[in-house]
């Protein structure tokens, strides 16, 4: 069975809020096996709902509408679902006399505008809701010879989760024939998006069956998200296993996580693996590398820490560039780059010493040396690698792909 969700209010048309209840229940749906086809955000606008709800209803079998539920003009989330369905609204004194004691228990006399929260579509079960003033309805209808499940849901996330928990999951379970879906995802570092789908397409598309998706991250990640259905558990995995396994023998070290790690994460695990430690020299970067090690818990027992060096006079003081170099070869050179691997790594007393500089942009550029232009080294004190690459993009692109480049770089090293 295959589901949309829609979500209603105008605020969500703006720039000042965003819908995270879609992805709450889209996970949820995945449990039980059901795709979500579809995700709708519409205002509140009368016309537009309706509108909405026929296309819903005419494409998916399960529809779930969150918000439109609270007691003002233009929550009307109730009166279109009804009107699309041609059904009347029937007021619940049941539910009007618990919200009367709801706002009497909390010393307020309820507003007469709250009454409309009791209207309840014919043939709709009314959904308790104890976190708040707005019940939800549970509907179970044919159209057309199918059937379809309407869900309303109210809009405020302690109340969307708990009522979708508590009230929604098992009748689900109940209504929708048994069908597992099963998820692999696989990252892959500094590939671009367009040589990585000429690669893996002939892979994916020759499994019927098996959907595969492919994301571009900002700043040289790719993700293959493969996903399949079947109805155990078991045989979705193995679908998804067979592709992933395929993807792997084709991408091999590019691939540096399997299970939703990230970079920084895997680069953690391989350095505790080997006991070793690791301290960072950032001038373009301005401490993001930094920032990216140490969001991972426990990062204290492998990374040290490190200086960023803007100034040249920091990169001569704290990690003891010469400035007889810089001078000769600039601070944005193969050269520059190198000794600050080295001379991090010494400064720290550290197994590994990583040394970024860069053109970030927007400004700085020249036609010898351009904007994007990024110098990363890696030193274990007997060898200093370094990457000369050009960047796409603008400042912050730019500064991520360097950084992904250096924990790239580390992780291979430590393979």
């Amino acid at each position: 069975m295959n589901a949309e969700i829609i979500a209603v209010g105008s605020e969500l048309l703006t720039p000042f809020r965003q819908d995270t209840n879609s992805l709450f229940i889209t996970g949820k749906l995945n449990e039980l096996g059901i795709t979500v086809d579809f995700k709708t955000i519409v205002g509140d606008r009368q016309s537009d709902l309706i509108s909405v709800a026929r296309t819903a209803l005419s494409r998916a079998s399960i529809v779930i509408f969150m918000g439109g539920l609270g007691p003002t003009e233009d929550d009307l989330t109730r009166e279109c679902v009804a009107e699309t369905l041609g059904r009347e609204l029937r007021r619940d004194p049941t539910i009007i006399e618990a919200l009367r004691e709801r706002f009497a228990s909390r010393g307020y006399k309820m507003a007469e505008n709250n009454m409309k929260q009791g209207d309840v579509i014919a043939g709709a079960e009314a959904l308790d809701n104890p976190r708040g003033t707005a019940p939800g309805q549970w509907i179970q209808i044919e159209i057309s010879g199918k059937k379809k499940i309407i869900i309303l849901l109210p809009g405020p996330p302690h109340e969307l989760k708990h009522m979708f928990e508590e009230k929604c999951l098992e009748k689900l379970r109940n209504a929708v024939p048994p069908r597992h879906i099963a998820v692999r995802v696989l990252k892959i570092a500094m590939v671009p998006e367009s040589q990585a789908d000429k690669r893996a397409a002939p892979i994916y598309q020759a499994h019927k069956g098996v959907e595969t998706t492919i994301l571009a991250n900002a700043g040289g990640e790719i993700q293959f998200q493969v996903r399949a259905q079947a109805l155990t558990l078991e045989d979705a995995q193995k679908k998804v296993d067979k592709v992933v396994s395929e993807l792997e023998d084709e991408f091999e070290d590019a691939i540096f996580s399997t299970q939703g790690e990230s970079l920084e994460q895997i680069v953690g695990y391989y350095l505790q693996m080997r006991g070793a430690t690791l301290s960072v020299a950032e001038s373009c970067t301005g401490g993001m590398l930094a920032e990216r090690l140490t969001s991972v818990p426990g990062s204290s027992r492998y990374f040290l820490g490190g200086a960023v060096v803007y100034d040249n006079s920091l990169k001569t003081s704290l990690a003891d560039v010469p400035p007889l170099l810089i001078k000769e070869h600039g601070a944005v050179s193969r050269e520059v780059a190198v000794a600050l691997a080295v001379g991090i790594r010494k400064r720290c007393k550290t197994s590994y010493g990583v040394g970024i500089t860069g053109i970030a942009g927007p400004g700085g550029g020249t036609e010898a040396k351009p904007v994007g232009l990024v110098y990363v080294a890696l030193s274990d004190g007997d060898h200093t690698s370094v990457q000369e690459r050009k960047f796409p993009g603008d400042r912050e692109r730019i500064r991520h792909w360097a950084t992904q480049q250096a924990l790239d770089m580390v992780r291979r090293k430590l393979m």
